[in-house]
C-alpha cells in the first residue's frame, strides 16, 4: 500500500485529497496543525470506512513539530511515497506591495513558502526510499509571473502577499525538480482551481472535491513530467 502525507489535511482541498486518496487504497497520513481538528477529520474518514487514514500532529511552521511528525511517521512506515505540500494561509488585507505590512507578509511566507521548503527537506530521506516518490506543492495561478504581467483580472491585485508566496512555492518546485532530475522523483506544482474554501471565505466557484481531483491525478498517474506547473485542467501552466 503506497503512502501519502498530506499537510493541511483536515479541512477543504486537503481533506477531500485525503478522502479520495483513501478511495484508491492509499495510506493517506492527515497532517493537521492542531491536534483536536486532525483527529476529527480522521474521525470523519473512519465514519466513511476508511481505515487506511492517520492523523498525525504537523505544523508546517514548527521545525520541532516537521521533525517530530517525520519521526513519528518513521516508526510506522519505511518509506513516503507521495508529499502534498497542501497546508497555506492568504494573509491579512490588504496586501498591495507598496504598503503591505511586513509581519503579514512574513506570516504568509512562512507557512506558504518556508512551510512547504522544510516539510520536504525533513522527508526527502523517506520519499527516497520509495520506488516512485512524488512531491506535489499545491499552489494557484496567482503564483505564474506570466499569468499575473497578462492578467487584467482586478482581484489579482488584492493578494500580493499570497501570491507571492506561491510563486517563491513554484520556484522551489523548479529548482527542486532539477535537482532530483536525473532520479525517480516527480516533482510539480498543482494549482486545483477557485475552490470555496475557509482560505477564501467560501467564494470560490467550485467545490473542494472537485479541486482535489486534479491533485490526486497528477499523485497517482505512473508516467507525469517533473519540472512542470498544471492547472485544474491538467494542461501546462507557466512559471
Amino acid at each position: 500500500m503506497k503512502k501519502v502525507l498530506i499537510t493541511g489535511a483536515n479541512q477543504g482541498i486537503g481533506f477531500e485529497t485525503a478522502k479520495q486518496l483513501s478511495q484508491l487504497g492509499y495510506h493517506v497520513y492527515l497532517g493537521s496543525r492542531n491536534e483536536a481538528n486532525g483527529i476529527e477529520a480522521q474521525n470523519k474518514l473512519n465514519e466513511l470506512g476508511f481505515d487506511n487514514v492517520e492523523f498525525i500532529q504537523l505544523d508546517v511552521t514548527d521545525i520541532d513539530s516537521v521533525r517530530s511528525a517525520k519521526e513519528k511517521l518513521e516508526a510506522k512506515a519505511q518509506q513516503l511515497d507521495v508529499l502534498i505540500n497542501n497546508a497555506a494561509i492568504v494573509g491579512e488585507q490588504p496586501q498591495n506591495m507598496s504598503a503591505n505590512n511586513l509581519s503579514n507578509l512574513r506570516n504568509v511566507f512562512e507557512t506558504n513558502f518556508f512551510g512547504a521548503v522544510q516539510t520536504t527537506q525533513q522527508f526527502i530521506d523517506l520519499l527516497e526510499k520509495s520506488d516512485e516518490p512524488r512531491i506535489i506543492n499545491v499552489s494557484s495561478p496567482l503564483g505564474s509571473l506570466s499569468v499575473q504581467s497578462n492578467s487584467q483580472n482586478p482581484n489579482y491585485r488584492i493578494y500580493d502577499a499570497y501570491s507571492s508566496s506561491k510563486t517563491a512555492l513554484n520556484a522551489f518546485t523548479l529548482l527542486l525538480a532539477k535537482e532530483f532530475q536525473n532520479t525517480h522523483f516527480k516533482i510539480l506544482s498543482v494549482e486545483p482551481g477557485y475552490t470555496a474554501t475557509n482560505l477564501n471565505q467560501y467564494q470560490g466557484t467550485q467545490t473542494a472535491e472537485e479541486a482535489a481531483g486534479i491533485i490526486v491525478k497528477f499523485s497517482t498517474l505512473s508516467d507525469v513530467p517533473t519540472g512542470k506547473f498544471f492547472d485544474r485542467n491538467g494542461d501546462e501552466l507557466p512559471w
